[in-house]
């Protein structure tokens, strides 16, 4: 891939009920060329850590990048509720999304959160959808909460019952919670040091306005108490029916465990674990995280 940054060829917004989406494209959606579509996790994150994706439109695959609703550059609206928030609202989102520019062709890359929703957007089977990538990303968030409890109990001696004390507390939002946080973040969420400007843009603009995060997901990656805590895609995998790539890291809060359904239940599935990665290996193993998704691309589109 090109080392210096790829300019977006258009930026601009979509009507999106009475909101409005934010996005990006990356080369040309006129091209012949399947679009790849870039979903961001949280909920309640930005485009901004994947923006490296924007690369592959080099090879043919023009890049679509956008925030979703509540976030980035798309409508905020801190004053909704928890019932506001929902996955079927993300889901019209992304819809909304293709059909406002025109994608006939195009491959779906979800990442995080991401990954359950295109996963979920997929199952239903829609017209023009080539490829599905799902990107670190549990197939169920009753499975990652069990997983959490290891990963929790493998923290630095104390961390865990300082994090708990505050959970119990509903103190999550001091700085002695988030300093002992980090701990887990520079484990199994992004294990570069310092971290790359593009996810720590996304981390502000998460700190900026947390409403769809806190609603969601909860306070952190570790304690989902969101709406999403019981909700998972396992009733609707095996409903896929486009080729789909699944990519972990070996140290990712993602653990095997939470990844394995997809493997299970998708009937066109490759599975690629990056061995020195955690949940960002696009950022912390580029060149190969770049080799498995171009392979992949190569099998399901018409890039170079």
């Amino acid at each position: 891939m090109p080392p210096a940054r790829t300019a977006p060829s258009s930026k601009g917004t979509v009507p999106f009920g009475p909101y409005k989406t934010w996005y990006r494209v990356t080369g040309d959606l006129d091209s012949g060329h399947p679009a790849l579509v870039v979903v961001h996790g949280g909920p309640g994150s930005t485009h901004d850590y994947l923006l490296r994706l924007a690369e592959f439109s080099a090879h043919g695959w023009p890049v679509v990048h956008y925030d979703q609703l509540g976030n980035g550059g798309s409508t905020h609206l801190p004053e909704r509720g928890p019932d506001f928030w929902t996955v079927d609202l993300f889901l019209a989102e992304l819809r909304n999304l293709v059909q406002r520019l025109g994608l006939k062709d195009y491959v779906l890359f979800g990442q995080s959160w991401g990954g359950l929703l295109t996963a979920k957007y997929a199952s239903a089977r829609p017209a023009g959808l080539r490829g599905l990538v799902i990107a670190n990303a549990p197939a169920s968030y009753p499975l990652w909460l069990e997983e959490m409890e290891i990963l929790r109990s493998r923290l630095p001696p104390g961390v865990d019952e300082t994090l708990r004390r505050h959970e119990a507390a509903g103190t999550t939002d001091t700085d002695e919670y988030h300093t002992a946080a980090m701990h887990f973040y520079e484990r199994h969420v992004c294990r570069l040091k310092p971290w790359p400007r593009d996810w720590q843009a996304t981390f502000y603009e998460l700190f900026n306005d947390p409403t769809v995060y806190y609603a969601m997901n909860g306070p952190s990656e570790f304690h989902v108490n969101g709406t999403l805590k019981d909700w998972g895609v396992l009733d609707c995998a095996a409903d896929i029916a486009v080729p789909t790539l699944v990519i972990s890291g070996r140290h990712d809060e993602a653990t095997p465990r939470t990844v394995q359904p997809y493997a299970d239940l998708v009937p066109d599935v490759r599975w690629e674990i990056l061995e020195d990665s955690s949940h960002v290996p696009h950022l912390e193993e580029p060149e190969r995280f770049d080799a498995v998704l171009h392979d992949f691309l190569k099998t399901v589109g018409q890039g170079g």
